[in-house]
């Protein structure tokens, strides 16, 4: 039986653009950094989450299959996110919207085309 989710990988052809987007405009701060790999890490008490990029020999261009995966990330303020990466050119697929659960949601694409999502939990989460 699996544990926990120990990270997420994604694989590109040109990680000095996404790691450029995910740093830059992301706000992400990588934990390690090689070469053709670099990875974020939160400690979220119990365990460490990964994300990471990297590069891949069989990765070409833009995602073949965009929306198979996404990615959430967790944001306090889903507005002033969303501005911020609108001015730097991100291409938002759904602007912010309130969720059924409380919570916000909004959509883009990464440089490779990766489908992202932010999300603002609803403020009782945040609190805990």
């Amino acid at each position: 039986m699996a544990e926990n989710l120990a990270g997420i990988i994604l694989w590109t052809d040109n990680l000095l653009r996404l790691r450029s987007f995910y740093e830059e405009t992301l706000g992400l701060h990588p934990h390690s950094v090689r070469e053709d790999f670099i990875a974020y890490s939160w400690d979220l008490g119990t365990t460490d989450i990964r994300f990471s990029i990297g590069l891949h020999s069989e990765v070409l261009g833009r995602t073949k299959d965009p929306l198979r995966v996404m990615i959430n990330f967790n944001v306090r303020n889903i507005e002033d996110m969303v501005s911020k990466m609108k001015k730097a050119g991100t291409k938002f697929i759904r602007n912010p919207e309130l969720e059924h659960w409380g919570g916000i949601v909004a959509t883009f694409e990464d440089p490779d085309g990766n489908v992202v999502q932010l999300l603002q939990q609803p403020e009782t989460e945040l609190e805990d």
